[in-house]
């Protein structure tokens, strides 16, 4: 299922959970399930970016992802956008879900950082640009899906309950 297809069913999902919360008298039910506000004590964001391989295809993927994105990465903590990269993958094969089968961690040092660019950084790593985005482009035509997942800590510690 492409991006535009996971977007377009949540959005539906959401339309749908208010048609029936405000129908049914329970339009509080949402603000339960109200994404949390990012925990004040940080400044520094952490994003989850899933990967589903195509079958037969998760060492090149690898292999590309280590060749063409982790040195930008790397790059970018020496420059201080980010504060730590760090790369999964399942321990078993149909792990819980299963619906990744890589994903990477990366921590910005604030909200701003999250939106920086690093078009410079290729540009220097990889003065062979054409090769590059050839490259990139394989990365992705050999995923069946990818979904980034921008998190918001919650300080379990300093958090007031519900209804209090």
């Amino acid at each position: 299922m492409s991006r535009t297809h996971f977007l377009t069913a949540g959005i539906f999902g959401v339309a749908l959970l208010t048609t029936l919360s405000v129908r049914s008298g329970r339009a509080d039910a949402l603000a339960v399930q109200a994404p949390a506000a990012q925990s004040g004590a940080r400044a520094e964001r952490t994003t989850w970016f899933f990967y589903k391989v195509k079958w037969g295809h998760q060492e090149e993927f690898v292999d590309l992802f280590q060749k063409n994105h982790y040195p930008v990465l790397k790059e970018e903590i020496k420059a201080g956008r980010m504060t730590s990269v760090r790369t999964f993958v399942p321990t078993y094969h149909g792990d819980g879900r299963a619906d990744w089968t890589f994903a990477v961690a990366i921590t910005f040092k604030d909200t701003a950082a999250m939106m920086g660019p690093s078009g410079e950084i290729v540009r220097r790593l990889y003065p062979n640009h054409a090769q590059f985005l050839k490259e990139e482009q394989r990365r992705f035509e050999i995923l069946d899906a990818h979904w980034d997942v921008p998190l918001n800590e919650v300080d379990i510690d300093t958090r007031r309950p519900a209804g209090h």
